[in-house]
């Protein structure tokens, strides 16, 4: 069994120094749908989530119970004994919360978006101990995540952590939102202690890839799990695709492969050494070609300027675009990741002609 990062010792307790695992309906929908979850995923879980106001991105949909679900949750506390998550998005939302004793706080991902509205939050919080996460924003804005923490943080809110959901995309892609994976491990970076948790039923809307997402997350050293449960899933008014069974909640924690988050053997540090030294001297060369590319393309900018040429030529970035996406192939690296990295080292030099050609 891995243990979690070292994080605020008011998670590590929450934990018991192990992955958490948060599960429940979307949205509660009936008392006795609410009841019957939260008795199947006793054993399974440590905190029971249930949606009580359901923000919808269009009129019309369901929009959750309201306030009297709140009232169905204090039922599996007392039946159960697990804590309590909801999503809150706004001061009157945080108010009914803290009355009905709901342990753990989210704010979601459209919520975060607005600073407002988070500030809003912020405020009604100020002066309670309770735990509270907050969702990426929709765009991947890390920033803008940062900065709902932060608010957060200066209201003198203690036990805070991080849930990863996704990103919003026009593409079509195989999730419901992008996972944008270098996003949370920056955050992790920046914010070691704080606890980050994965939700991979919002970021697959599919259960049948909710077990992939999860062991990823746990293989970057997420700190824990979400996870959308239902009796009847198919059945259920908000999300449907997205939530599994208890069963199936069961068997994807029970096929989740645990890694140390570190290891001190001897063999593994020598090991791991030589490993980071070889890539430590490949980083140093990949910078120095890097300099030598953008010393040409600095020439190339004051050939543009002596010949008054225009810096962009779309034609030639996607001759050479195709032409790595080739050869990025052809090296097993994936196609997302050579665009990515070229059109970077492309920004760069277009970047540097300009201020070469409207240097005076």
């Amino acid at each position: 069994m891995t243990k979690v990062s070292e994080k605020s010792l008011w998670f590590k307790e929450l934990s018991s120094n192990k992955p958490l695992v948060i599960a429940g309906p979307c949205s509660a929908e009936t008392p006795q749908q609410v009841l019957d979850i939260a008795h199947n995923i006793k054993d399974k879980t440590t905190i029971y989530r249930a949606g009580i106001w359901k923000p919808r991105t269009r009129p019309g949909g369901f929009e959750g119970v309201g306030v009297i679900g709140l009232k169905w949750l204090k039922q599996v506390k007392a039946e159960t004994g697990m804590l309590l998550a909801t999503e809150v998005a706004t001061a009157e939302h945080v108010d009914l919360a803290l009355a009905h004793d709901i342990d753990m706080l989210w704010i979601g991902a459209r919520t975060t978006v607005n600073p407002f509205a988070v500030q809003e939050i912020a405020d009604a919080l100020k002066g309670t101990n309770k735990i509270v996460f907050i969702k990426n924003p929709v765009n991947p804005d890390l920033s803008l995540w940062i900065g709902g923490f932060e608010r957060l943080q200066n209201a003198g809110i203690e036990k805070l952590g991080f849930i990863h959901r996704g990103f919003s995309s026009y593409e079509k892609i195989k999730y419901r939102n992008k996972p944008e994976w270098q996003i949370p491990i920056d955050l992790q970076i920046r914010f070691p202690e704080i606890p980050l948790i994965n939700d991979p039923s919002h970021i697959t809307g599919n259960r049948d890839l909710i077990r992939q997402v999860a062991q990823k997350a746990l293989d970057l050293n997420f700190d824990g799990l979400m996870i959308e449960t239902h009796c009847t899933p198919d059945l259920a008014w908000s999300d449907a695709a997205q939530q599994v069974t208890p069963n199936q909640l069961q068997e994807i924690l029970s096929n989740l492969v645990l890694r140390d988050s570190l290891n001190l053997e001897d063999s593994y540090v020598h090991e791991m050494n030589m490993f980071r030294t070889r890539i430590d001297e490949i980083d140093t060369q990949i910078l120095k070609l890097l300099k030598d590319r953008m010393q040409i393309a600095d020439e190339i900018g004051l050939l543009k300027k002596a010949k008054n040429v225009a810096v962009l030529q779309p034609e030639r970035w996607q001759e050479v675009l195709v032409k790595m996406r080739r050869e990025g192939k052809e090296n097993k690296l994936g196609e997302a990741f050579i665009t990515s990295l070229f059109k970077a080292i492309h920004d760069e030099s277009i970047t540097r002609q300009d201020h070469i050609i409207n240097r005076k």
